[in-house]
């Protein structure tokens, strides 16, 4: 495993352990914002994160096996999934990914600017935040 994917799973342990700063790959930091039971949908929680890309930050491809909501707070982040068109997103703008799509691209779009956004990951209880693809 290298030093990004270590780095990545790390942080996606922190997610679940603690509600302190954790760094993700290179110049990507993860803080969880809150993580509840959905009462109404047993064996379902959902976790809310923000995510800050440093200037030319990148995540490895991946994918949350969650239904995730992604709103951009600041900045301008390029995402895509496999299959769909790579979309710049702004501040106020939004995007989707469902529960078996693979993350192909997810990148601040400045190299000069950082970038934040805000997640809503649906999923099952004790689930993996994320898996690691190559």
């Amino acid at each position: 495993m290298n030093k990004t994917c270590v780095s990545l799973f790390l942080a996606s342990a922190a997610l679940l352990a603690q509600p302190a700063m954790a760094a993700g790959p290179e110049g990507v930091t993860v803080k969880p914002v809150m993580a509840k039971d959905l009462s109404d949908l047993p064996g379902k929680e959902g976790l809310m994160i923000t995510v800050d890309y440093a200037p030319g930050a990148a995540d490895p491809v991946h994918r949350h096996h969650a239904h995730a909501f992604v709103y951009v707070l600041e900045g301008a982040i390029v995402m895509q999934v496999k299959g769909g068109k790579e979309v710049t997103l702004t501040a106020g703008q939004s995007f989707y990914e469902g529960p078996n799509d693979i993350h192909t691209v997810g990148r601040n779009a400045s190299a000069t600017l950082p970038a934040k956004f805000l997640v809503l990951l649906l999923k099952k209880k004790k689930a993996e935040v994320l898996e690691l693809l190559k």
